[in-house]
């Protein structure tokens, strides 16, 4: 058998709709790890579907405790092929957020896969109930017109992702010789552009921090004090102000990323960022000036206020408040130092004279920065499989815009990867009417058909490096 078959037999799969059928089975099960009441769901999950999905591939697996104690659980499994092939990580989360099932307008609701023309709706289709049972219907192609996988595959579950995947790093030490890998292929965010098939190799870092201005105990009537006392709303905007140009782009030295690298400014060239019909219509004066909207998205550092309060803005009084907080983030690159992002900020406050401002990092966890380099030998070996299915080059992100988890992969297993999404930026993710769109499936299914036969056959880098 050949690598189209392998491709027209995944096809077969979505145009009979069994896709569906499996998918309307995962959706149905609502592993929302931010609800502490859903805890067994978390487990059913991995013991009533994805395991036996890998059993009946040939795969051993086991459930595994988080190493952080009450945390949502782990699902390591592995098809051994021999000594002499590749071997290949592959990551997927089983948690979704909460369904909002009151908030829903289209579809069924949160737990029940609905077809409305191009979507795909249900809770967890884009995020990654959706992106993963592509990744398990490919393998299973593979199997069953090459008989074998033709390398090594093991394969990690998550049920923790949405709550920031505590104690992922952990098992990932923990384990390591159960999840050490020539390469990591997984999927989950958005495309670049939705009818273009992407490959990133990272994700930008999240750094959050809460900024508080207290200038005095209770308010005070604004007719009686106005003009007279200081207005820590007034003040803290300023300070806010001062951190950007008013068109967003970063003043602060220690913010701003080392110089993108020539690898990284020619993948990024010529790459528009398109959030489908949905999505909003970028501001093509905001932010560094000088870059592209990719280049600015992927390639640099931003710095967003995510809320800010003073008073009581739901029942406004004539009172000067006495205090005004902020609660911000620096989304940032490699060649950043993320240690000295809150130093700089008190050393830039002081030198403008805004003094009093408390600064804090949220104790929220975030994942670091990582990026493999466009010029790596596996991406080109990704790049080049995709393009021979699907007839056209893919986008090549240094790194996603967002956050994922990366680092326990590209850091802790010291691992390439190698990230294929199957979803869009406008999917509604953590949203109501959350959707996948049915062609990005459909082609999902065929490029990573392409690619698990293609790690199977000779030229692969971890061959090479052999």
């Amino acid at each position: 058998m050949s690598r189209d078959a392998t491709i027209e037999e995944v096809e077969r799969h979505f145009d009979t709709g069994a896709f569906h059928e499996v998918l309307a089975r995962r959706v149905a099960i609502p592993t929302e790890s931010q609800n502490p009441d859903r805890r067994p769901v978390l487990y059913d999950y991995l013991r009533g579907e994805i395991g036996p999905a890998l059993t009946a591939l040939g795969y051993g697996w086991e459930v595994v405790e988080n190493p952080l104690a009450g945390r949502p659980p782990f699902l390591i499994a592995e098809r051994r092929e021999g000594d002499d092939v590749p071997t290949v990580l592959t990551y997927g989360h089983g948690d979704v957020v909460r369904g909002q099932e009151e908030q829903w307008t289209k579809g069924a609701g949160p737990w029940k896969l609905a077809v409305d023309g191009e979507r795909l709706y249900g809770r967890g289709t884009a995020d990654n109930k959706g992106q993963h049972t592509i990744n398990l219907a490919a393998l299973a192609a593979v199997l069953k017109t090459r008989g074998r996988l033709g390398f090594n595959s093991r394969f990690l579950v998550d049920m923790g992702e949405e709550v920031g995947s505590p104690g992922l790093n952990e098992v990932c030490e923990q384990y390591r010789d159960r999840l050490a890998a020539d390469v990591l292929i997984a999927s989950d965010g958005p495309r670049l552009q939705p009818g273009r098939p992407t490959l990133y190799m990272g994700t930008r870092g999240a750094f959050n921090f809460d900024l508080s201005l207290t200038l005095r105990e209770g308010g005070h009537h604004s007719g009686n004090w106005g003009g007279l006392l200081a207005n820590p709303g007034i003040v803290l905007a300023h300070a806010l102000a001062s951190l950007t140009s008013p068109t967003g782009a970063i003043r602060v030295p220690e913010w701003r990323p080392a110089p993108m690298s020539n690898s990284v400014r020619q993948a990024l060239s010529g790459l528009a960022v398109d959030g489908g019909a949905d999505g909003p219509a970028i501001d093509a004066d905001w932010g560094e000036p000088g870059l592209s909207p990719a280049e600015r998205v992927f390639g640099w550092n931003s710095f967003e206020i995510l809320a800010m309060r003073t008073g009581n803005p739901d029942k406004p009084v004539n009172a000067i408040p006495p205090r005004a907080t902020a609660h911000c983030q620096i989304r940032y690159v490699v060649g950043s130092d993320p240690e000295q992002f809150l130093p700089a900020l008190a050393r830039w406050f002081e030198a403008h004279g805004f003094r009093g401002i408390e600064i804090a990092r949220t104790r929220e966890a975030v994942a670091p920065a990582t990026r493999l380099d466009p010029d790596h030998p596996w991406v080109a070996w990704a790049a080049a499989s995709v393009e021979r299915t699907t007839g056209a080059a893919p986008a090549l992100l240094p790194n996603l815009g967002g956050t994922l988890p990366n680092h326990a992969f590209a850091l802790t297993l010291a691992t390439p990867t190698i990230w294929v999404p199957h979803s869009y930026a406008s999917c509604s993710q953590h949203a109501p009417d959350e959707h996948m769109l049915a062609p990005i499936a459909r082609e999902g299914l065929r490029m990573m058909a392409g690619l698990f036969w293609d790690v199977g056959a000779p030229g692969t880098p971890a061959r090479a490096a052999a």
